[in-house]
């Protein structure tokens, strides 16, 4: 109800929290893809006692717990040049879960999506199918759960005006680059892609 315009991102955002689907927000920067990503944890249906024990241990194991019963569907926003670690989980001695298992019944939002590495954006499809991350080390082997909401930001191109009239000074094939880090075997497990322009500057003022 906080975000002006964006009716059709927001009844899709809608459904996609509804029914727990992965959502990528494609459009230019300014049209309001970060706002709409935050809001929607706003809206998610509250967690079971079991999902709150669930997402309690695995913040306690993370020494991010506080004490208590997390009660609030986790929101993680990890930078987007986080390693591949910080997102898996990791480390020598204590295996310790990362982004994706703090984001565990809730939502991990990656923004600049197609900024990210290539092995990083793979790295998503296994834990996104089996809804749990396997981190193997020399001597440890630790499972976590990671059944997660994946709502990814992207610019259209380069410059990230494609399709704003005659503002995109990239050519095709520079276009075509970087959606192509979008992978067939990414794209098949997001269910709902929105495409999104600027609310126009007088709804703002109206408002």
């Amino acid at each position: 109800a906080e975000i002006i315009g964006q009716e059709g991102a927001k009844r899709g955002v809608e459904i996609a929290a509804a029914g727990g689907h992965n959502v990528i927000l494609i459009g230019p920067p300014g049209s309001g893809k970060s706002s709409l990503a935050r809001a929607t944890a706003g809206i998610l249906p509250s967690m079971n006692l079991e999902e709150s024990l669930q997402t309690s241990k695995i913040y306690s194991v993370a020494g991010k717990g506080n004490g208590g019963l997390i009660r609030k569907r986790p929101f993680r926003a990890p930078h987007y040049s986080a390693s591949v670690a910080a997102l898996i989980g990791g480390g020598s001695e204590n295996i310790l879960p990362g982004e994706i298992s703090l984001a565990h019944n809730g939502i991990l939002f990656i923004d600049e999506f197609c900024e990210k590495k290539k092995k990083v954006l793979e790295m998503l499809r296994g834990p996104m199918e089996d809804r749990k991350v396997t981190i193997s080390r020399l001597k440890n082997k630790v499972e976590y759960p990671s059944d997660f909401m994946l709502m990814a930001a992207t610019n259209p191109c380069p410059c990230g005006y494609y399709g704003e009239g005659d503002r995109c000074t990239c050519t095709p094939s520079k276009r075509i680059s970087y959606l192509s880090k979008l992978s067939g075997p990414i794209m098949d497990r997001i269910d709902i892609q929105l495409w999104m322009s600027p609310v126009d500057p007088k709804k703002l003022v109206e408002r």
